[in-house]
């Protein structure tokens, strides 16, 4: 049996959707993307939701607009895909690691506080496989510190629908950061979107997505007539196209159904895997966990000899991820030891199949493959 690492759930009616766009003049943000906007917003009790055609580039977009650039400081976890630090070097600005908690893997709020220093301007606690990170605890500390100016940007790649006390992606924050790539939970290919409850930010934002323009295509036209533009701040590329935006109302209005099933999904996983000796991250109590990834941690050594037997057995599987300070462009970067739980971890995840409509078949394929590949790890390799 062939079991894909993942399997999106788009067909032919939301490919009419798409079609209805193409039936339009607007190819590039428009109606249906300020639509999905304000259904966005509404799911996650927010005052305002800007579509982005990448976490990275929305990111990149609220770093602008909250000024920071070169000379400053934003400290990310080690244990994160390179994205994270990526959009604080492209700025200008110097990504610092902090560690993650051994046993749920985020971010730890007292390493935040230990690499604080007088250059530091932000925090991106990374919601990792789709579990939240305490953002208000870590927006108290930082106040506690003496450190309420530091801004605090969620990376919310993997939590579209999680929460934390009741609290959704972008409730505590300056902002949050969202995915729509191809193997997300809501997916239009590529493609993301930026909350945030601050309309001095929102208007920035709006600057900053789009070369730092005052005025998109849809409102330089939108009378009839041709609207002159300016250009009021340095900016970048980062809207959302009306042909993309398409997909996703569905998807949204779906989200805790598909929610639940992944959750069922994890857990059958985790019963399976109790006792054979692999790691998990610990799922805590008052989270609704958006599992959009199942991780494991393979004994240390033997990833690569997992990965080749997953492979073999016709299991997709991928490896998310490596420690940030462990490539090759932040080895150099990034002080040696310094993250010594990411870089453990990073040195042995791999990730398994973990959709919504994984059959019990493909998953019993899978937990066999797995159990199998664990009891073979001593056995030497053939010559």
């Amino acid at each position: 049996m062939q079991v894909p690492f993942y399997r999106h759930a788009l067909s032919r009616a939301d490919a009419e959707r798409v079609a209805a766009v193409l039936d339009t003049p607007m190819l590039t943000s428009g109606p249906v993307g300020r639509e999905v906007e304000t259904q966005i917003a509404a799911y996650l009790g927010t005052s305002h939701a800007l579509l982005t055609n990448s976490w990275t580039n929305g990111a990149i977009a609220v770093l602008l607009a909250l000024g920071v650039g070169p000379g400053d400081d934003v400290i990310v976890p080690a244990m994160t895909f390179v994205a994270t630090a990526n959009v604080v070097a492209l700025v200008g600005a110097r990504p610092i690691f902090a560690d993650v908690d051994a046993d749920t893997l985020l971010l730890r709020t007292d390493d935040v506080l230990r690499r604080l220093t007088d250059r530091t301007r932000a925090v991106i606690p990374v919601h990792l496989y789709g579990q939240m990170v305490d953002v208000a605890g870590l927006r108290t500390a930082l106040a506690a510190a003496g450190r309420p100016d530091v801004r605090i940007v969620e990376d919310a790649a993997h939590c579209f629908e999680g929460s934390l006390d009741g609290h959704r992606p972008g409730h505590d924050s300056d902002a949050a950061v969202f995915s729509f790539y191809a193997t997300k939970n809501v997916t239009c290919g590529e493609g993301g979107a930026v909350v945030t409850r601050s309309a001095d930010l929102a208007d920035r934002i709006l600057h900053t997505r789009l070369h730092g323009m005052s005025a998109m295509a849809v409102d330089r036209f939108s009378t009839g007539r041709y609207r002159h533009w300016d250009m009021v701040t340095l900016g970048t590329k980062a809207n959302l196209a009306d042909v993309l935006a398409a997909l996703l109302p569905g998807q949204i209005a779906s989200v805790d159904r598909q929610r639940a099933r992944r959750a069922t999904v994890a857990q059958r996983y985790r019963d399976a895997f109790s006792g054979l000796g692999l790691r998990m991250p610990a799922w805590r109590r008052s989270v609704v966990h958006a599992h959009h990834l199942f991780p494991v941690h393979v004994p240390t050594g033997h990833r690569d000899g997992m990965l080749r037997r997953l492979a073999d057995a016709g299991v997709g599987v991928t490896v998310n991820y490596r420690s940030v300070p462990s490539t090759t462009f932040y080895r150099d970067r990034a002080p040696h030891g310094a993250t010594p739980v990411s870089d453990e971890w990073g040195a042995g995840t791999i990730s398994l199949p973990c959709f919504p409509d994984l059959t019990v078949a493909e998953q019993d394929h899978v937990i066999a493959a797995v159990t199998g590949a664990i009891h073979r790890l001593q056995v030497p390799e053939p010559v």
